[in-house]
């Protein structure tokens, strides 16, 4: 015998077993977003390039195509394999905080290249002002933040999680005090 009385919910033993316990949630989850992140990723860059050199469309517009068709993919993968789970609200109002909150992550991809290029490259311009540079300040460090950036507002404000139920209210006999 274990000394666990029947029925008590089953525990990991150690450190590793709290920890999976506490975060295992959380690890599924980041796994999810990546999941859809990466595909959502392909879809662009190949949504993108289909549009641009055999379509011949104008660059700015096949950007702007494949990047409304992969976040509108990601935004489902999110809503409903991700964080299925999470509460669902208006979809409509889902769909513009994500959107929004995809904005906000681009600008910290271009905040990251703009000081590589213009204030890093000032100091050192033949190491910051280079393609390699500024795929390693766009892609890497910006999409890595923004990413991180995206996970957490996603999580926290547009797949909310349940609220907690409103306690009953109790009657009072005001007179009283009781």
């Amino acid at each position: 015998m274990t000394g666990e009385q029947p029925g008590a919910p089953q525990t990991r033993r150690g450190l590793i077993g709290a920890l999976i316990d506490r975060f295992g949630h959380l690890v599924r989850e980041m796994s999810k977003f990546a999941t859809v992140g990466g595909f959502a990723f392909l879809v662009d860059f190949a949504l993108f390039n289909y549009l641009a050199s055999v379509r011949h469309m104008p660059p700015v517009a096949a950007k702007t195509i494949s990047t409304v068709i992969a976040a509108t993919l990601a935004f489902l993968g999110n809503r409903f394999w991700t964080w299925r789970h999470r509460q669902r609200s208006h979809p409509a109002r889902e769909y513009a905080l994500f959107f929004f909150f995809n904005g906000v992550g681009l600008g910290i991809a271009v905040a990251c290249l703009a000081i590589s290029r213009y204030g890093l490259g000032a100091v050192w311009p033949e190491v910051f002002q280079t393609p390699l540079a500024d795929n390693i300040a766009s892609f890497i460090v910006g999409t890595g933040l923004g990413t991180l950036f995206r996970f957490w507002s996603y999580r926290r404000f547009v797949f909310v999680e349940a609220g907690t139920p409103p306690v009953p209210a109790t009657s009072r006999d005001r007179e009283s005090g009781a």
